[in-house]
């Protein structure tokens, strides 16, 4: 996938954070103390000019939602960190979550349109399977993502339906947080039918979500580089059943996934506090240039 190796020196100033459920938003939102958007509006203010200068012509404009969608947008900042937070929120007609590939992509595809932020992250639970080495509550780092329920059985179109994708390369992160790091196979269903399951092994995958290629395509789609950052909510191959385990574990899945985004976060923006005094060494000459970089770079990541 694109992964905007070109803007690997830019700082990282306004984040995207996808989650496809309210309850797995409620932590982040708690944590940062993110405000909500009304009626989905987008609008830049003047400390974003400040924070970046690269999106002085994008900053002064306003973005909404179209009108009549439930997607939701909480906003705020961190330290020199710009933080976007969005849900698909509920289905209009059923008043439930809406959650698969279709919403979560179509918001993500908005947000980012309107938002150009320089890094997307995918917040989210996921099934996990045992025999893979999962346990309930794991929170894992995704490095490879692949469809398991667009069988297109004819050469060439066959490759288009698992749809592989790669996330943005982190070691460093990967490394200060102690994460785990494993493959993330993408389905529709919340249940395993036996022709997904063949899928899911061929795609070498520990844990199975319900968008992360999805966003992984549009996220390669723009140019932005995606991380994914999944928690093990129920076992794909348990003796219980997958709805049930995933109802007994949401609520401490969520709060133990919003503690390491959280950490993901801190991480990106660590990089701003050592960087004054860089500034400071670096003299006059090239202090004007530099004076503007308030977050880890890409490439530091």
């Amino acid at each position: 996938m694109a992964t905007g190796d070109d803007n690997k020196t830019l700082p990282i100033s306004t984040l995207l954070i996808f989650a496809a459920l309210d309850s797995e938003a409620l932590p982040i939102i708690q944590h940062f103390k993110l405000s909500p958007d009304n009626n989905g509006s987008f609008s830049s203010s003047l400390k974003d000019v400040r924070m970046s200068q690269f999106k002085l012509a994008n900053s002064l404009s306003i973005f909404r939602f179209p009108l009549g969608v439930p997607w939701i947008r909480y906003h705020g900042y961190y330290k020199d960190l710009s933080i976007n937070l969005i849900y698909p929120g509920k289905d209009r007609d059923l008043g439930i979550n809406s959650v698969g590939t279709v919403p979560a992509s179509l918001v993500t595809y908005a947000s980012i349109q309107a938002l150009k932020p320089d890094l997307f992250i995918n917040a989210g639970t996921a099934g996990g399977f045992k025999v893979k080495g999962a346990c309930i509550f794991d929170v894992f780092m995704v490095s490879d993502l692949a469809f398991h329920d667009r069988r297109i059985p004819i050469p060439g179109p066959d490759k288009y339906g698992l749809g592989r994708r790669k996330s943005f390369s982190t070691p460093n992160l990967v490394k200060e947080l102690n994460l785990k790091v494993c493959k993330l196979s993408t389905g529709d269903s919340l249940d395993m039918s036996p022709q997904d399951e063949t899928c899911i092994l061929a795609n070498d995958a520990t844990i199975v979500d319900m968008e992360g290629a999805a966003l992984a395509y549009v996220s390669s789609l723009m140019r932005v580089p995606a991380i994914f950052v999944k928690a093990v909510s129920n076992f794909v191959d348990g003796e219980k059943s997958i709805p049930e385990e995933f109802a007994e574990n949401l609520q401490a899945t969520v709060v133990a996934l919003g503690e390491v985004v959280a950490n993901v976060v801190e991480f990106i923006n660590e990089f701003a506090e050592n960087l004054q005094a860089t500034v400071v060494a670096l003299g006059e000459v090239v202090a004007n240039v530099v004076e503007f970089i308030n977050g880890k770079c890409l490439a530091e990541l």
